[in-house]
């Protein structure tokens, strides 16, 4: 039988660090942004979800949004401008980072 370390499996880049959060706990708060994935949503068809992975008191954590805003924001940020700095702010009901 074979041990698991011993088949070289190694985990996705991707993958995110830490305890979920919502995002109102990170409103008006500067953050750190390491990265982030864009994926169609299984609960709402049709739709897509934005998993942020984001810094908060030296702490990672993962947030999820639907917010088209961020998403389109967020797919305009260049790959080696991660990590980043922002807050991110409501106007409305509509997220933005700054």
């Amino acid at each position: 039988m074979f041990n698991f370390k011993d088949l070289n499996i190694k985990p996705k880049e991707n993958t995110f660090i830490g305890k979920k959060i919502e995002i109102d706990d990170i409103l008006n708060i500067e953050v750190i942004i390491h990265g982030f994935e864009i994926k169609d949503s299984t609960k709402k068809a049709g739709t897509k979800y934005l998993t942020l992975q984001v810094e908060k008191e030296e702490n990672k954590r993962v947030v999820f949004t639907g917010s088209k805003n961020l998403m389109d924001l967020i797919s305009q940020v260049p790959e080696d401008k991660f990590p980043f700095k922002t807050t991110i702010k409501k106007n409305d009901k509509r997220l933005l980072f700054t």
